[in-house]
């Protein structure tokens, strides 16, 4: 091999660490399953079985936003589902909506939505709840808190490999 192409190979070898060591974006799958007993204050009048299901996925963006993307589903609510949020609390406590999802809202509806990085922490910290209004239960019907995951965390990963410390690796035939 040339001296050149020995050159070439130790400098694709370089960029190839130096990709692999590009920090990772922060991505969660988030879950939470929706009663009538999780909301707060109390619902009333809501029909026994009362359920539903949010998953999502958040994905670290540029200039501190990230993308949310959710699928809602839902089933024996005491009416139309009138609008659903993300909010900011605890469980046990009301909040202030950090997301509008839908309004109205269908069973199995899917969508989109920029959020910034402190409301991805206080997902990922336990301090967000998702859910569903009617017209019944017009401060929502059915709740759940959001638990979130950590998926892609490259932290336990073996680094990269470096280039090939050897200046000149001997020719091959």
């Amino acid at each position: 091999m040339s001296k050149r192409l020995a050159g070439l190979a130790v400098t694709a070898l370089v960029l190839t660490g130096l990709a692999a060591a590009a920090p990772q974006k922060d991505t969660y799958t988030l879950t939470a399953n929706l009663t009538a007993r999780s909301e707060v204050p109390k619902p009333t009048a809501v029909p026994r079985g009362a359920t539903g299901r949010f998953t999502g996925r958040t994905v670290e963006l540029q200039n501190d936003r990230a993308r949310l993307t959710w699928r809602l589903t839902f089933s024996k609510l005491s009416g139309r589902a009138l609008q659903a949020h993300v909010h900011s609390g605890r469980a046990g406590k009301a909040g202030n909506v950090m997301v509008a999802l839908c309004a109205p809202c269908r069973s199995g509806q899917r969508g989109t939505a920029t959020i910034t990085h402190a409301q991805v922490r206080a997902i990922a910290a336990g301090r967000a709840y998702v859910n569903v209004h009617t017209a019944k239960n017009a401060a929502g019907e059915i709740r759940g808190q959001l638990t979130a995951t950590q998926a892609g965390d490259s932290s336990d990963d073996p680094p990269a490999p470096g280039p090939d410390p050897t200046p000149n690796p001997p020719p091959y035939p």
